[in-house]
């Protein structure tokens, strides 16, 4: 299917399959659920990512274009999880990205997609005696249901109606975000460079 045919928001997850599918293979690749401590870094990998998301998800402009945005942001909820296990939001040691214009869309859609794939991972972490009550509530599902949410997130972005030259940008944006995501999960948990070839994707985790 060519991009003309695509919607704003197929064009997005095309044209990022194959990072996006790199990066659930160097997430599964550290087993975040395997113990309690693992669990720890992968909260303190999701404090920096929505950290620096937390600004697009209160947005004025983008708020006025999709409706109730804001409290959709999951920063303080991944605070909370850590601060149940007794734990504190990971300090990033380096400059934070501070998306803006039509990459922050970008941003934003990974972000809202990580709360679609999460389904599998939420299941993951009830294993560990964690739930949306303590410890995981950033990986509760929204009170609408994972589908539907996020079916209207989508048509709202394609309403956006971006022009071609901004569609580029948010796609720009979203790789930034999928490359991002894998330097600081890395740096918390040790890993080389090219370590997710030697893993194979378990779910459809879609950050």
């Amino acid at each position: 299917m060519s991009d003309k045919m695509l919607t704003f928001a197929q064009r997005l997850k095309e044209e990022n399959r194959t990072t996006h599918d790199s990066v659930d293979n160097l997430v599964m690749s550290v087993n975040p659920f395997a113990t309690p401590e693992n669990y720890v870094k992968f909260l303190k990998l999701q404090s920096v990512f929505h950290k620096i998301v937390d600004p697009v998800y209160r947005d004025e402009a983008l708020n006025r274009a999709i409706p109730d945005l804001a409290q959709m942001a999951r920063y303080e909820a991944v605070v909370q999880d850590l601060a149940d296990l007794n734990d504190t939001p990971y300090v990033f040691d380096g400059e934070l990205p501070q998306p803006q214009g039509n990459r922050a869309i970008g941003w934003l859609y990974c972000a809202e997609g990580s709360n679609l794939g999460a389904a599998f991972l939420f299941k993951d972490v009830q294993k560990l005696a964690f739930d949306e009550h303590h410890g995981a509530s950033h990986l509760a599902p929204h009170p609408d249901g994972r589908g539907k949410h996020w079916r209207a997130f989508v048509e709202r972005l394609n309403l956006l109606s971006l022009s071609e030259e901004a569609q580029v940008e948010a796609v720009e944006g979203a790789k930034d975000a999928f490359a991002f995501y894998k330097v600081v999960l890395r740096r918390i948990f040790g890993l080389p460079e090219g370590a997710e070839a030697e893993a194979k994707p378990l779910v459809d985790y879609g950050i």
